[in-house]
């Protein structure tokens, strides 16, 4: 066997202890995934009871007391929401050690400086997941319901008083399987808007944005939130207009984080001698040696009386 087969098989034993360290780090999350699921398999009946909370709440406001009327059209949607809400649970009761083991697989491979910038978008992701997913529950989704609920005609079904020209009336008794796959729709839709900043600020620590091309491409994002508010909301004016408010301060936020991010960096390059102050200076001169160029009206000599000769 020649020394270049024998370098390709040194080499193959590093990949196979990566591979066999990935899979079980993989079957550490799964069974951990599994145990959450299970758990809030048993209790799914309190979690729906709290996310169907915003619903009773919105009914309770308008007169509707009592059961907040969400039914099974179908013999096997309860076995359904069940599972859902459980998937749903399971997740977010085992992302903390899956994060964990991804964390143990990553870190062996990165420097000091990479773990300290790293560590700190991982932690932060959650949590930006977790306030988001809370203000959509705890803001969005009543306003959201009062809106949906608005659409219910008093008569035959909701009115106590019989009626000669047979009004019909329109009264909400939802699927408990819809209902559900809408209330998770807004937690995860605004739980995703929330990382804008964590994204944004992580492209900017790799280089791939800069704070100055976010500023310049606003107009831009402001068109994609209004796209983004009218597409995740229901048509309701005052929901679009707080999911706009929310995510462009978002975006400011991140525009903020990306230029700190970038001074800090700067600093850094300058401490380590990669950055020079001479070179500002340069460039702003060519900088403003190219604005006189383009504008030569402006380097014109002054004659004294306030305009420029020629």
């Amino acid at each position: 066997m020649t020394t270049a087969d024998d370098e390709i098989e040194d080499s193959s034993a590093p990949l196979i202890e990566h591979l066999a360290e990935l899979r079980t780090r993989l079957i550490h999350s799964a069974v951990a995934f599994i145990i959450g699921m299970v758990i809030c398999f048993t209790v799914w009946n309190p979690i729906f009871n709290f996310l169907t909370q915003p619903l009773c709440d919105a009914m309770a406001a308008r007169g509707q007391t009592g059961d907040c009327g969400l039914i099974l059209i179908k013999l096997q949607e309860g076995f359904f929401v069940a599972i859902s809400i459980s998937l749903l649970g399971g997740l977010c009761l085992s992302f903390p050690y899956i994060a964990l083991q991804m964390w143990r697989f990553v870190a062996p491979g990165l420097y000091k400086s990479e773990k300290g910038a790293f560590l700190p978008f991982l932690i932060s992701s959650p949590v930006m997941f977790f306030l988001g997913a809370s203000f959509a529950f705890y803001v969005v989704t009543p306003l959201a319901f009062d809106f949906f609920l608005g659409f219910q005609q008093p008569g035959s079904v909701l009115g106590d008083e019989a009626t000669d020209n047979g009004i019909a009336g329109i009264a909400f008794q939802g699927s408990a399987q819809e209902y559900l796959s809408l209330t998770i729709k807004f937690i995860v839709a605004f739980g995703l808007c929330f990382q804008l900043p964590v994204l944004l600020t992580l492209m900017g620590k790799a280089g791939l944005v800069s704070s100055e091309g976010l500023g310049n491409v606003r107009k831009y994002a402001v068109v994609a939130i209004l796209v983004l508010a009218a597409l995740v909301t229901p048509p309701d004016v005052i929901t679009q207009v707080i999911l706009f408010v929310v995510v462009y301060g978002l975006y400011e936020i991140s525009i903020w984080l990306v230029r700190r991010v970038e001074k800090k960096r700067d600093e850094r390059l300058r401490a380590e001698g990669y950055f020079d102050d001479e070179d500002e200076v340069m460039e702003s001169e060519a900088a403003a040696d190219t604005a006189m160029a383009e504008d030569p009206a402006d380097s014109a000599p002054d004659d004294g009386t306030g305009r420029k000769n020629d």
